[in-house]
C-alpha cells in the first residue's frame, strides 16, 4: 500500500515537471513568433510608422492642387499666377507619430509657387489679379478731394479693409501730413505720377521725371518702397510702361471703374460693382462725395459675394487665400 502511494506521488511530480517544461517551451515559442514578426516587419517595411507614411502619401496624392502660371492675356495683359498647394509629407508625418492606429490624420500643407510669376512677364501692364483668387482691391487715386478722405478712412477702418492709395506727387508734396495719416491706417501707398498729366503725350524723359519725382517723395516722406505705378486717367503708352519698369514698378490699371468723378448716385456705383465684380478685380475710385457715400455698401456687396478685399500687392501676389487647399 505504501509502495503504491509512493508511485502515485512520483507520477504527480513527474507530471508537474513535464507541464512546467511544456509551458516554458510554449513561452519560448510565442516569444520566437513575436521576434519573427518584428523581424519580418523590419525586413518587409510593414511597421506601424511605415503604414502611417503610406497613408500620408495616399492623402497627399489626392489633395494636391497644381499652381497656375502667370500669363500675358490678349485683353488683360499681364495676369499674375496662383500658388498651388500640397500636403507637406515630412511635417505631417512628424505631427502624427504616436497616433493610435486608425486615428484621423492631422494634415499640414505647403504652397507651391508657379514656375512663371508676374515679374517674369516683362514689360506689360496689369489690369487684374488671377481669376482663381477670390480677392479684389480698392484703388484710390488721390490728386484732390482732401475733404472726403477722413470719412473714407473711417469707413475702411469700420470694415477692417485696407486699400491702395495712388498719390499724385505734387499733392503729396503739399499734403505730407495727410499722406502720413492715410499711411498710419495701414493702407498701401503708391505712385500716380507727379502732376496728373496725360503720360502718352509726354516725351520719354518727361515721363521718367513724372515717375521718379513721385517715387522719390514716397521714399523720403513716407519711407515707402513702392511696386506699382497707376498712370493718371489710365493714359499711357509703351514708353510709360518701359520707364516704370526701369524703376522697378509695374504699371497697373483697373478692372472696374466707379466713374465717381462724374458724380453718380452712390447706388449707381454699388450697382456697377455688383454687376461687374469678378475674382482679381481692381476697383478704381477717387476721394469724391459719391464714393464716400457708396463705400460702405460697396464693401458689403463685395463681402456678401464671398470676396476678400486686399491691397493691390496682396491681390496681385500669387499667394493662396485658402492655404489648406
Amino acid at each position: 500500500m505504501k509502495y503504491g502511494k509512493t508511485i502515485a506521488m512520483a507520477g504527480c511530480m513527474l507530471a508537474v515537471v513535464l507541464l512546467a517544461n511544456a509551458n516554458g517551451s510554449m513561452n519560448r515559442y510565442i516569444a520566437s513568433i513575436k521576434a519573427s514578426s518584428s523581424t519580418a516587419e523590419a525586413a518587409y517595411g510593414i511597421s506601424e510608422n511605415d503604414r502611417l507614411l503610406a497613408s500620408i502619401h495616399e492623402e497627399a496624392a489626392k489633395r494636391r492642387i497644381a499652381p497656375v502660371d502667370a500669363v500675358v492675356d490678349r485683353v488683360w495683359k499681364a495676369i499674375p499666377g496662383y500658388n498651388g498647394v500640397e500636403v507637406d509629407v515630412n511635417r505631417t508625418y512628424q505631427a502624427n507619430l504616436g497616433n493610435a492606429p486608425g486615428a484621423p490624420l492631422q494634415l499640414i500643407y505647403k504652397q507651391i509657387q508657379p514656375k512663371v510669376g508676374l515679374d517674369d512677364l516683362g514689360v506689360e501692364p496689369t489690369y487684374r489679379g488671377n481669376p482663381n483668387k477670390k480677392m479684389v482691391s480698392i484703388m484710390i487715386n488721390v490728386a484732390w478731394g482732401n475733404e472726403y478722405i477722413g470719412a473714407i478712412l473711417k469707413t475702411l477702418d469700420d470694415y477692417k479693409v485696407k486699400a491702395t492709395f495712388f498719390l499724385d506727387g505734387s499733392w503729396l508734396k503739399r499734403n505730407p501730413e495727410l499722406a502720413k495719416e492715410i499711411q498710419s491706417h495701414g493702407h498701401e501707398m503708391s505712385n500716380h505720377a507727379y502732376s496728373h498729366p496725360k503720360m502718352s503725350q509726354l516725351s520719354r524723359d518727361a515721363q521718367y521725371q513724372q515717375i521718379v519725382k513721385t517715387e522719390s517723395l514716397l521714399q523720403s516722406t513716407l519711407g515707402v518702397k513702392n511696386r506699382w505705378f497707376a498712370p493718371p486717367s489710365g493714359d499711357f503708352n509703351t514708353n510709360t510702361v518701359k520707364v516704370a519698369h526701369s524703376q522697378g514698378l509695374r504699371t497697373v490699371l483697373w478692372t472696374i471703374d466707379t466713374i465717381d468723378w462724374m458724380k453718380p448716385a452712390p447706388s449707381t456705383i454699388v450697382s456697377r460693382i455688383r454687376s461687374k465684380l469678378a475674382p482679381g478685380s481692381l476697383i478704381l475710385m477717387h476721394p469724391t462725395a459719391s464714393s464716400r457715400d457708396a463705400l460702405a455698401d460697396m464693401i458689403k456687396v463685395i463681402q456678401a459675394k464671398g470676396y476678400q478685399i486686399g491691397t493691390v500687392s496682396q491681390t496681385l501676389s500669387s499667394d493662396r487665400i485658402d492655404a489648406n487647399g
